[in-house]
């Protein structure tokens, strides 16, 4: 079986000529042989070589005038090549010890170097030999596979999925990236394993979830990490927010199914991979604050305060970074809850104010967040919400244009108190500038300087600042 991509790509031919001249044999495999049948484009192509693949990459990369990178320990080389990263390894078996991931390696042939692929849709190659260009191999049915939209593991599910443990979330973001199905035996097997999860490096986890919030449908790969108890072993803190309690008939909604569905709203609005984790951590603090008040039924106070408090912790367990983006997913947390519950009363401009500079760049992704999270099975409840947001969203164009809040900076600076009033730094100076911001804020003056300075002055004389000389008024 041959495809137009793949007779297209001139790399292939080249490949083809250098791995001749060396007496080896090569193959392409993996992930671009498996996107050429799903007509998806692929911009990496991993090449295996019946020999030295550092070998053939470095002449190949001689041919095409590019510069090879060599990676002895993993006896790998890659160049860049027309937009391309083409990666080369010599054909390898390969077998594990039981307390880790990184395989005793030997020298073998193009079947021993499928077998130890993760997936049967992973372990299809074409041939690189002038004889037979573009020939398939597919010794694991792979293709029958990805007709039927099959996760398949090429060998015995416990023998892949124990050796290295990080296939079984390879196996459910596949699943969630292609619309694909686990079959049975492959997911019960990731059930019996997934306390090999242990081995793995918590970046390496990360990295896939990231991949999973990155698929069209995050739900899918989400509800898969639940359904094969994968979940409590990599971010407990999602899976304690699945199920219902009922208390004198009185239940509230499952926090777990109305989580995976606000990530799916804003998967259909952005493909920002942050503001998906924060779609996904929205809710985490609920379980924490989760009371049952006879006279209201069940509550979650406070619960966007005690969620962004956990945020920083859950970063730090899966070894991601705690920086701007660690704050921007903690911000809209904490704030996930404000646009909705501006319309509990009347929307004042005061309170979009305050919204719009607590927020600040971050509005829209707040309020693409806010509009996901409407959820109910009530379309006359949906209904409803959808009208208060849209009233929230007009407020805050009026406001916006108005007052120009979103990127607010105080008129009256710690500088020019310390300066008007001779004064070191002091408790004051922070007294007085919160003064003037929540003024403008609540719109009793308007955003500029001269109105700002007034304020700080009739507001200091109160407190009794000294005068530029020190001295304090009479």
């Amino acid at each position: 079986m041959q495809n137009v991509e793949f007779l297209s790509n001139d790399i292939f031919r080249i490949v083809s000529q250098v791995a001749k001249e060396a007496g080896v044999r090569a193959y392409v495999i993996g992930g671009y042989v498996r996107d050429c049948f799903l007509q998806r484009h692929c911009k990496d192509i991993d090449i295996v070589v019946e020999g030295s693949g550092i070998e053939i990459a470095t002449k190949v990369a001689g041919v095409v005038k590019s510069k090879v990178t060599v990676f002895k320990r993993f006896g790998t080389a890659m160049f860049r090549y027309k937009g391309m990263e083409i990666e080369f390894v010599g054909a390898r078996k390969e077998s594990y010890r039981a307390d880790s991931r990184n395989p005793i390696v030997e020298n073998g042939t193009l079947e021993d170097d499928q077998k130890r692929r993760d997936f049967t849709i992973n372990a299809l190659a074409f041939s690189l030999q002038e004889e037979d260009f573009g020939k398939l191999a597919d010794p694991f049915n792979g293709v029958r596979d990805l007709q039927a939209g099959l996760i398949r593991t090429p060998l015995d599910p416990d023998t892949t999925y124990s050796d290295d443990p990080l296939r079984m979330i390879r196996a459910i973001r596949f699943a969630s990236q292609l619309s694909f199905s686990i079959v049975p035996e492959s997911l019960e097997s990731i059930r019996r394993n997934r306390k090999r999860l242990d081995i793995l490096s918590r970046e390496r986890i990360s990295d896939e979830l990231h991949k999973i919030l990155l698929s069209p449908k995050p739900s899918v790969g989400l509800r898969l990490l639940e359904e094969t108890e994968l979940m409590p072993e990599i971010l407990p803190q999602i899976s304690r927010l699945k199920g219902v309690e009922m208390v004198d008939g009185k239940g509230h909604k499952d926090n777990f199914a109305h989580t995976l569905q606000v990530v799916d709203n804003v998967a259909e609005k952005s493909d920002n991979l942050w503001l998906r984790w924060a779609a996904l951590l929205h809710d985490i603090g609920k379980p924490q604050t989760k009371r049952f008040e006879p006279s209201v039924g069940w509550t979650f106070h406070s619960h966007d305060f005690i969620g962004a408090r956990m945020v920083p912790g859950i970063f730090r367990q899966l070894k991601m970074p705690l920086n701007e983006k660690m704050r921007y997913v903690q911000k809209l947390v904490q704030l996930h809850l404000r646009p909705i519950a501006l319309v509990q009363d009347e929307v004042t401009d005061s309170a979009v104010r305050r919204l719009l500079f607590d927020a600040g760049d971050d509005i829209d992704d707040l309020m693409t967040l806010c509009e996901a999270d409407i959820t109910s099975k009530n379309d006359r409840v949906v209904l409803k919400h959808r009208h208060n947001f849209a009233m929230v969203k007009q407020k805050l164009i009026e406001v916006e244009q108005k007052d120009a809040i979103r990127n607010f900076k105080n008129p009256v600076t710690g500088e020019m108190i310390m300066e008007r009033y001779n004064i070191p730094p002091c408790r004051e100076i922070g007294e007085l500038k919160e003064y003037v911001k929540n003024a403008i804020l609540d719109g009793k003056i308007e955003n500029n300087v001269a109105q700002a300075y007034a304020l700080m002055e009739q507001r200091a004389e109160e407190m009794g600042l000294g005068k530029r000389d020190g001295r304090a008024d009479a």
